[in-house]
């Protein structure tokens, strides 16, 4: 090894999935000596054969760790399973698995019970993305913020960071919660899709270009939900208000009953709406939905 090489801080990474793999070639290429492990030993060979180190057994990998100990496997279950036995005392734990964030939390009560710190990660990226800056791809971070800031070189040579406070269960939230409107936004575009496919005429790959225009156009607005939220003012910059938009939801289920389209993704939220304009807000934006959701 070069200077530069060790010079860089080691990484130990439990979990060889899609994501762990792209997450092991980031760290080689950046010059951090890794040791991986992985429940099937075989897909560690390709990266042995790059440079890094394989470990038997996740207990081997992390009593050889002298950086930190990465973890990004199927849940948090894997977790406990893969670190059960293990001496973590005096270790960094940096869980990169997909959790909710009262396993975070529980998580790193079980981590920081045997010895060690946490660090709490939720990945905005696909494995394609890792290792690219230029792909916008980053990491939320929560927790530790001291190991974050002590090795913020190695998760960055990964993806980009950002750190959302010292609670851990907010990284995970942040994932959840992101992907969450991801899923509502495909509801919408799968629904939009369905009204336009009967007509074999109609061009969907430049209705396509007019629909992500419009998606683009519409995430502005929430900034000013985020704002009335705040403000407790649901009127406040209102130009198109809950009882317009609740009537003209005939004309969008009217419209899915002549194209033969179920309207399932839409009527939940539909609902909704028609719930907040009896309670007598008509005169709001959509802000007062988060209120029916969250039992204000």
């Amino acid at each position: 090894m070069d200077i530069t090489t060790t010079s860089k801080s080691p990484v130990t990474l439990l979990g060889l999935g899609a994501m762990g793999t792209a997450l092991a070639r980031a760290w080689l290429a950046a010059g951090h000596p890794l040791t991986v492990w992985n429940r099937t030993p075989e897909k560690a060979a390709p990266l042995v054969g790059e440079g890094a180190r394989a470990a038997a057994t996740p207990a081997e990998a992390v009593a050889s760790a002298t950086g930190p100990v990465v973890l990004c496997l199927l849940d948090d279950a894997s977790v406990g399973e893969a670190l059960d036995g293990t001496d973590l005392k005096g270790r960094a734990v940096v869980n990169l698995t997909t959790a909710t964030p009262a396993q975070a939390r529980r998580r790193a009560r079980w981590v920081e019970e045997r010895g060690a710190r946490f660090l709490d990660g939720g990945i905005m990226a696909v494995p394609p993305m890792i290792g690219r800056p230029e792909t916008g791809g980053y990491t939320f971070y929560s927790g530790d913020r001291v190991l974050f800031e002590r090795h913020r070189e190695v998760l960055e040579a990964a993806t980009g960071v950002k750190f959302v406070g010292e609670d851990h269960g907010h990284a995970a939230l942040h994932d959840i919660a992101l992907l969450s409107a991801m899923t509502g936004m495909f509801a919408g575009i799968a629904h939009a899709f369905a009204l336009v496919r009967p007509e074999r005429d109609l061009d969907e790959a430049g209705f396509a270009a007019l629909l992500a225009d419009w998606l683009g156009a519409m995430a502005g607005m929430t900034h000013g939900m985020a704002a009335q939220l705040v403000s407790g003012d649901y009127t406040e910059g209102v130009t198109s208000n809950l009882a317009m938009m609740a009537a003209g939801n005939d004309a969008l289920l009217a419209t899915a009953a002549e194209q033969s389209v179920d309207p399932r993704l839409l009527t939940p939220y539909m609902e909704l709406m028609r719930r907040r304009v009896a309670q007598g807000h008509g005169d709001e934006g959509l802000a007062g939905t988060v209120d029916l959701l969250t039992g204000g």
